[in-house]
């Protein structure tokens, strides 16, 4: 999640109060305080809420927090003096484009600081890493509009942001540190998209980088901000960007957008969206009776407009820089907040029911004393990885049993992992500058054939590790877990030929321990002998062995 700095100098004059009442209830909006510095604090906002990832949107959603300004934000837009066109040739590379102008901002090198993190930070919570929305923020005077959105070949050339000679834009792909960031985002394509003006300036290279022509400084005042991107996404990264803009006095101005074919529209469109909302609804998910008169007050707190349609109805319009309203569920969660969760009455539960430790806990509790008490240290990697993590860096083939992420946000986290090993091999790649031996385990989920299994695997790293080491870690935890097994001469490639071996339980294979082959070793980067075991647990859980 991303953490935003908050300056106090900014934020009490945004909010128009001060820093300790803010640091007191800010958290109750859905955020955590990660530090708290004699100029600034960082808050950890949750994900489902970009508006609040710069200091105008958080003061913005604090002063209806605090009652001080309630209600749905207006935000006036000029007439449009500005257009651009879209060509054709884009259409099948970067086809969504979202534009506006932003006049009379007074910048100072916080706020452009802010900007610049807003950027960022949406590029990853809407973006996807650039790939569904990219954010282009350019400085008007040095430009001259209209502006073109096209496709041009990749030899074209400019001087790109933090450089001072003209490059190529497979230069810039090949040797500028954005361009080789994010160069895959246009693999494959003939040619590139591009932002000119009419002088043939160059604006943005989207979603790579913008041209050094359009920097923004303390000097700047007028705005051009355009988003292009894979979907509506773009949309409401715009809407983001420009309503934080007004909250610091910037004035809004529509952008005409001309597409192919001559079809016209202008943007940004800030109207908000309309939904009903019964106290019935409400009732259900919140457990107490609210009033429409005490469901508007608190939804205008949370900054949505709303009034009662009668006596149980009440229309809300949700600001187009909310992206995290998808549902009448997420309205209700806003009025518990706004309400006060330590004001929702405490009320015993009309069904008695008896708990138990789930079977689960239990071995989790069992299997970790276990391996604590041989030395080993628990860890908790995430469960999404990589096939290249997955298999090809244990030089096991790919199986047919992966789930894959729909819409993955890096190319290190596609796949829900089939195996724990891999992920001890990465923590000990990233810790090699911590003294050794090193020994950790994990009690962890994997997910096969879009099944969830508990797995238990541990490895060890130090010049003198070796099969006995393993084995005699794996006779110790079945011993313990008071289970008879056999081990079997194994043929898991992850593991060295003869220094490998599975184990069996009723004939029932659970798992492989043994010393691992130096080409995993090398293709995790490691610089010693590394041993290791997991063991297949959804059997003994479930008491079928």
């Amino acid at each position: 999640m991303p953490v935003i700095t908050l300056h106090y100098e900014d934020l009490e004059k945004l909010t128009g109060t001060d820093k300790e009442t803010i640091i007191k209830r800010v958290p109750m909006i859905g955020a955590d305080i990660e530090r708290v510095e004699d100029e600034y604090v960082d808050i950890e906002f949750f994900p489902d809420r970009p508006d609040l990832y710069s200091v105008e949107g958080a003061a913005r959603a604090m002063r209806g927090f605090l009652d001080i300004e309630t209600g749905l934000p207006e935000y006036e837009i000029k007439p449009y003096n500005v257009s651009i066109s879209i060509s054709e040739d884009i259409l099948n590379i970067r086809p969504f484009l979202g534009c506006a102008v932003v006049r009379g901002v007074k910048f100072t090198s916080s706020s452009i600081k802010s900007l610049m993190d807003l950027q960022e930070d949406l590029h990853w919570g809407l973006g996807r890493n650039r790939k569904k929305v990219s954010i282009g923020v350019h400085d008007l005077k040095n430009v001259k509009p209209p502006f073109r959105y096209m496709a041009v070949d990749p030899g074209f050339e400019f001087v790109p942001l933090d450089y001072t000679e003209k490059m190529s834009m497979t230069e810039i792909l090949e040797k500028h540190p954005k361009g080789t960031r994010f160069a895959h985002l246009v693999k494959g394509f003939d040619k590139y998209p591009i932002i000119l003006d009419a002088n043939d300036n160059v604006l943005s290279f989207p979603p790579i980088i913008n041209g050094t022509l359009t920097t923004v400084t303390e000097q700047t005042t007028d705005l051009f901000i355009d988003v292009t991107g894979l979907g509506e996404a773009v949309y409401t990264a715009l809407n983001i960007v420009v309503t934080a803009l007004a909250e610091r006095g910037g004035q809004i101005e529509f952008v005409r957008v001309i597409r192919p074919g001559g079809e016209e529209f202008i943007l940004p469109d800030l109207e908000p969206k309309e939904r009903l909302l019964t106290t019935e609804e409400v009732k259900s998910l919140i457990g107490m009776e609210l009033s429409v008169d005490e469901i508007v007050k608190q939804l205008e707190r949370m900054r949505f407009g709303a009034c009662a349609l009668d006596k149980e109805t009440v229309e809300v319009k949700v600001p187009a820089y909310r992206a995290d309203i998808l549902h009448n569920y997420d309205l209700v969660e806003d009025i518990a907040k706004g309400y006060g969760y330590e004001n929702i009455k405490v009320r015993v539960p009309e069904t008695y029911t008896a708990g138990k430790s789930h079977p689960i806990s239990l071995m989790r509790a069992s299997v970790n004393e276990i391996m604590v008490g041989l030395g080993y240290y628990e860890v908790m990697p995430f469960t999404l990885t990589s096939e290249k993590i997955n298999f090809e860096n244990m030089c096991r083939p790919k199986t047919d049993d992966v789930t894959y992420v729909l819409h993955p946000i890096s190319e290190d986290q596609t796949i829900l992992r089939t195996t724990v090993l891999p992920n001890l091999l990465e923590i000990l790649a990233l810790n090699q500058h911590r003294e050794l031996p090193q020994k950790i385990f994990e009690f962890g989920e994997v997910v096969s054939n879009e099944i969830t299994g508990q797995h238990v695997a541990a490895v060890s790293i130090h010049p003198q590790a070796n099969f006995t080491e393993v084995y005699e870690v794996v006779d110790a935890l079945m011993r313990e877990m008071m289970l008879s097994y056999e081990v079997k001469e194994s043929e898991d490639p992850a593991f060295l030929e003869g220094r490998r071996a599975d184990v069996y339980v009723n004939g029932k294979k659970l798992g492989v321990f043994g010393e691992f082959h130096p080409e995993v070793i090398s293709n995790f980067s490691l610089g010693y002998a590394v041993v290791g075991f997991e063991l297949d647990l959804n059997d003994i859980i479930d008491k079928n062995i």
